[in-house]
Formats: structure tokens, sequence, C-alpha cells
């Protein structure tokens, strides 16, 4: 039993969740072991598939070509299955730096990236990456020169972006796994570049 004083009730959407849930299962559409064994599947994903995606698209042209002009096929190709999302992939270059956020809630691609973390949840990065995203960036330790546009791109609930970052100097004769090993997911939401 809970200490009186450590108990936090349901948030609203806590609250729709949890009502939700017990009328699918009351209602025979599915069973508490499905939801169960669909909650675990989730949190097994993990940011190495969409790291996977990342280097396939630095060496093979064709597939960044593909990756670009529809994320969700190209992902699909993989062997990866994205459900009812339109997944945009949007391409950091020199001049032109991609961030991503969701300004309403945490839509975030979780079947390449796995669970969000909680400072991209959190209002404070939800507001002001849209407001400052420079600021933001300089906060998690990148700083790009004034040069360098930032584009901010939100996902909605039927949308998902991730960033293709810029393959690293000096990588040219690294193997695609090599590759994979140094995207990171903070490279894919846009708050961070490949390190070697």
């Amino acid at each position: 039993m809970k200490d009186q004083g450590s108990y936090q009730p349901y948030s609203y959407f806590q609250l729709m969740e949890v009502s939700l849930r017990e009328l699918l299962v009351e209602k025979g559409i599915v069973t508490e072991a499905q939801l169960a064994a669909t909650v675990e599947e989730v949190r097994n994903i993990t940011p190495e598939r969409g790291a996977r995606v990342v280097a396939k698209a630095w060496v093979n042209t064709e597939f960044r070509k593909k990756l670009l002009q529809d994320g969700t096929r190209a992902c699909e190709e993989l062997g990866l299955e994205i459900p009812a999302l339109k997944l945009v992939v949007v391409e950091n270059t020199p001049t032109e730096h991609n961030l991503v956020v969701c300004t309403l809630c945490s839509c975030y691609p979780r079947m390449l990236l796995g669970m969000p973390p909680e400072w991209y949840k959190s209002r404070n990065y939800r507001s002001r990456a849209v407001r400052e995203p420079r600021a933001v960036l300089s906060e998690f330790g990148l700083e790009l020169a004034q040069e360098i546009k930032i584009r901010v791109h939100d996902s909605t609930a039927d949308m998902r972006y991730l960033v293709l970052p810029m393959r690293p100097a000096d990588t040219e004769d690294w193997s695609e796994e090599r590759l994979a090993a140094s995207v990171t997911r903070d490279c894919m939401i846009g708050v961070a570049v490949p390190r070697i």
C-alpha cells in the first residue's frame, strides 16, 4: 500500500490511457497479455535501428535518395515497420542544420529511436526549441556557426521527423556497422552531431 504522502493523482492523459486500456480489455478487443507484450516490444526498441538507417544512407546513394523522398517506404525496404505514419527525413548540410520537436506533446519516431528521452517531452524543450533553437542547441553542447541556418520541424500525430546527420569527415573507409556506431539518438533528433 502506498504511503499517503507519496500518492500522485493521474494526470488527464494518464487517466485517459488507463480508461481506454481498460475499455479495450473489457470489450474483448485486446487482452492484458497482448497489451503487455506490445508495451514490452516498444520498450525494447533502441536507437540502433535509426542508426542503421543513417549509416545505410551514408554508404548507399540510391537508398539515401529514397529515404529523403519517402522515409516510410525506404525504412520498410530495410524490414523496419513504420505503422500508419509518414516518416519525413531531413538532411543536415554544411549550411543547414535540422532540429526535431513536438510542440504539443511528444510525437517521436519510436519505431526507430525507442522511447523518447524525458527532456524531449519537457515543456521547456518543446517551447524553447521553436523560439530559440540556437540557444537550446548550445545547452546540449552543440555550437553552430551563425551562418548555418537552423530549421525546426514540428512532429504531429501522423507525421514524424528523423534527422539525417552529415557523415563525419575521414570515415570513407569505415564499414556500415562502424558508421552506425557513431550515430546517437540525439544526432537523429538534431541536438548533436556524430562523433568519431
